[in-house]
Order: structure tokens, then sequence, then C-alpha cells
């Protein structure tokens, strides 16, 4: 049974950063999707990072590029999203989401995704 367990969320003052991790088991995704995504009260998921497969080059969306980074450490099946300079309009549920398949293109639909873990709340004050 595959599981994705999300942590390190938290509140912080804007400017601030929180690294979330995101644990998985079940099986290995080194060479498939992973992602992370977010929720807003009131707002649809959004898109926030993801890697095709363990080694490639990451894609973000154009909110929070150059602000997060994400990672993947296939050995200890574990994703990380270091998030920095972090603004009250990065409060949300982040996700992490993983897939069955290697994307062979850049997307940032949900759809793709065959796994979730239950989320992670980060709260950023003004």
């Amino acid at each position: 049974q595959v599981q994705l367990e999300e942590s390190g969320g938290g509140l912080v003052q804007a400017g601030g950063s929180l690294r979330l991790s995101c644990a998985h088991s079940g099986r290995t995704f080194s060479n498939t999707a992973m992602g992370w995504f977010r929720q807003a009260p009131g707002k649809e998921r959004e898109f926030v990072a993801n890697s095709r497969w363990s080694t490639d080059s990451p894609y973000y969306s154009d909110s929070v590029k150059g602000r997060f980074s994400l990672s993947r450490d296939s050995a200890k099946n574990m994703m990380f999203l270091q998030m920095n300079s972090l603004k009250p309009e990065d409060t949300a549920v982040y996700y992490c989401a993983a897939s069955d398949f290697r994307f062979l293109t850049r997307t940032s639909s949900a759809s793709r995704y065959d796994y979730w873990g239950q989320g992670t709340q980060v709260t950023v004050s003004s």
C-alpha cells in the first residue's frame, strides 16, 4: 500500500523559511513524477512544483519560482520543498503527490497524480 506523509509545516513570519518533507512508502518513485500542490481556503488546489523523475530539473509555478526549491532523495524515499522568502499569500495546506508514470512533458495538472498525502498546513503571517 502506497503512503505519502508530509511534515514540516507551521507558522512563520513573512520573509521566513520552512522546509517541507514528504516521506513515501509502499513503492519507489525514483523513475516517476512527484510534485507539490497547495490549497488555500476557498481556492482550488494549485500546482507548486514537480519533477518528472528523481534526477529531473524541477518545474515551478511562476508564483514560487526563485523562492522555492524541490529536491528528491530516492535512497531515502523522500521529497522536500525548501521555501524561502515566504509571503502571506503562500498560506495554504501543502500536499505532496506521486504518479505511477514518468511525465514526458512539463505539466501542472493535478489529475496526472495517483497518490496524495494528507497535507501539512503552512501559515505565513504578515
